[in-house]
């Protein structure tokens, strides 16, 4: 299975993957493309951030819609506005030499009357999030009635941003489909809870990478400091990698609007993004960082998953994360496609502990940096 020929996809689309530079599947690829293209079936696969997810479940998608069926036969469900523009964006590109299928992404902080007149077009595939996609289905304004696959892409963030409740109105009002993919980097128990009540008993189950959840590539390092350091000893940083580009993560909306001033202020040019700002301009910044002409981004959590860029050389947590799972996700946005990358945490000594914790369960080895 060393290549999507074997896999049983199609020479059109493959051309599309080719142009792409996508040649060679991933293990999470190879294992669920011929099980989800086999028949109905429900499958959770796990594997950890940046190994090509979507692919594993996009490319049998777009393999199973009829193209002269204009109604939606596939609806994927993503945590946020970005990953899902993601998405869409990413089967757009697998379908350039293929029949026309047509993709909708519908998500919040969009006017839902634009989004309404949009999904009256021909449409097969919906990519959604879940707040969004109930307030549709409440005005009738989308049509699930031939769907016949539902995604969940990204499970375990959708769940840490309290879409519990919808995921399982969502699932309910479409008991009816027999092909349920479930894709995440974690397993918290929620997840469990959602297999348990909306997924077949005999769902397939793939896990990649069991002995971590994070991706091999990446150096782990940590630092510590005092708060009140914390700037000066990132702007050195920043300044001894000024050829490469990176992800600086915050907890807060306001800091890192905060962080993004210091940075300029010091001569060092990045743009903040955070669930405050208007759309366009989360837009703007997020073309800005993938046509490079931006080096540095500094983001919260939420806003950060819908990064995907390849040529990331680091992830500075400049607030540790809380949770485990943030941790996953944020250094995942290196190292992607094969590449080396590294995370550096800037930690406090109370944070210690849980950099620690997160090295028992993650499988991985945090190396100190020391002050000169």
């Amino acid at each position: 299975m060393e290549n999507f020929a074997a896999l049983g996809i199609n020479k059109d689309i493959i051309k599309g993957l080719n142009e792409m530079g996508i040649v060679k599947p991933t293990g999470i690829q190879r294992e669920a493309i011929p099980i989800l293209m086999q028949g109905e079936t429900d499958l959770v696969g796990q594997a950890q951030t940046g190994t090509g997810k979507t692919a594993a479940y996009g490319l049998p998608v777009l393999e199973r819609i009829d193209p002269t069926f204009d109604k939606p036969q596939a609806l994927i469900l993503s945590p946020t506005r970005e990953l899902a523009q993601q998405v869409a964006k990413q089967l757009f590109k697998f379908t350039k030499y293929t029949e026309k299928i047509f993709c909708e992404a519908v998500y919040g902080g969009e006017k839902i009357d634009i989004q309404i007149k949009n999904l009256q077009r021909p449409t097969q595939v919906i990519v959604a999030t879940p707040g969004r996609l109930i307030d549709l289905i409440k005005r009738k304004a989308v049509d699930l009635r031939y769907v016949k696959i539902v995604v969940l892409d990204e499970a375990d963030e959708m769940l840490s941003l309290g879409f519990k409740k919808e995921l399982d109105e969502i699932l309910d009002t479409l008991k009816q489909v027999q092909n349920k993919w479930l894709f995440s980097a974690t397993m918290p128990h929620g997840i469990a809870a959602i297999v348990n009540k909306h997924m077949s008993p005999e769902a397939h189950r793939i896990m990649v990478g069991k002995d971590s959840v994070v991706n091999k590539n990446i150096e782990h390092k940590f630092l510590i400091c005092d708060d009140v350091n914390k700037l000066e000893i990132l702007v050195d940083f920043l300044k001894s990698r000024e050829e490469e580009r990176g992800v600086i993560f915050c907890k807060t909306k306001a800091a890192t609007a905060k962080l993004a001033k210091q940075l300029i202020a010091r001569n060092i040019s990045g743009e903040a993004i955070h669930g405050d700002m208007l759309q366009k301009d989360r837009d703007k910044v997020m073309r800005a960082f993938k046509n490079e002409s931006l080096r540095l981004l500094i983001a919260t959590d939420l806003a950060a998953r819908g990064i995907d860029v390849e040529d990331l050389g680091f992830v500075v947590h400049y607030q540790f994360p809380d949770q485990q799972e943030y941790y996953t996700h944020r250094s995942g946005r290196t190292a992607r496609a094969g590449k080396n990358g590294l995370s550096l945490a800037l930690v406090n000594s109370f944070e210690l502990k849980t950099l620690r914790s997160y090295e028992k369960a993650l499988g991985i080895s945090f190396s100190q940096i020391r002050q000169v």
